[in-house]
């Protein structure tokens, strides 16, 4: 897969199950200059990430989805297997330890701002 993505401009792999509240996310990202990549759960998002993970700076998941792992597994996982790639998390239901967030990884609970949102990812852009 060929990037199309300027150097200067972050991506964001957004995982989240619900359609809109992904759309609305991905929409505020776009906004705040990110391009941003989208998937439902986190088999897509590692599909996503075999095909692309050298473009991702951010992976920012909800914790709770279906599929066969839940966003704290998907952190851990991508983690593991690209550690350039940080970790933004998120939930309505699940306020995870710190020790639960692998890498420096950070927490968001929802429902959450899209200015709290911009501001943690430009923050993890610029410290990793």
């Amino acid at each position: 897969m060929m990037n199309n993505y300027s150097d200067d401009t972050p991506v964001v792999l957004l995982v989240e199950d619900e359609l809109l509240v992904r759309m609305a996310a991905a929409e505020d990202l776009q906004d705040a200059g990110f391009h941003v990549l989208e998937a439902a759960n986190a088999d897509v998002a590692l599909a996503v990430l075999e095909a692309c993970s050298h473009d991702v700076q951010v992976l920012f998941t909800d914790i709770d989805m279906p599929g066969t792992m839940n966003g704290l597994d998907l952190a851990e996982n991508v983690q593991q297997r690209w550690p350039h790639i940080s970790l933004l998390i998120s939930s309505a239901y699940h306020k995870p330890l710190p020790e639960q967030i692998p890498d420096d990884g950070r927490f968001v609970p929802k429902p959450y701002s899209s200015e709290d949102v911009v501001k943690h990812i430009r923050e993890l852009v610029t410290s990793h």
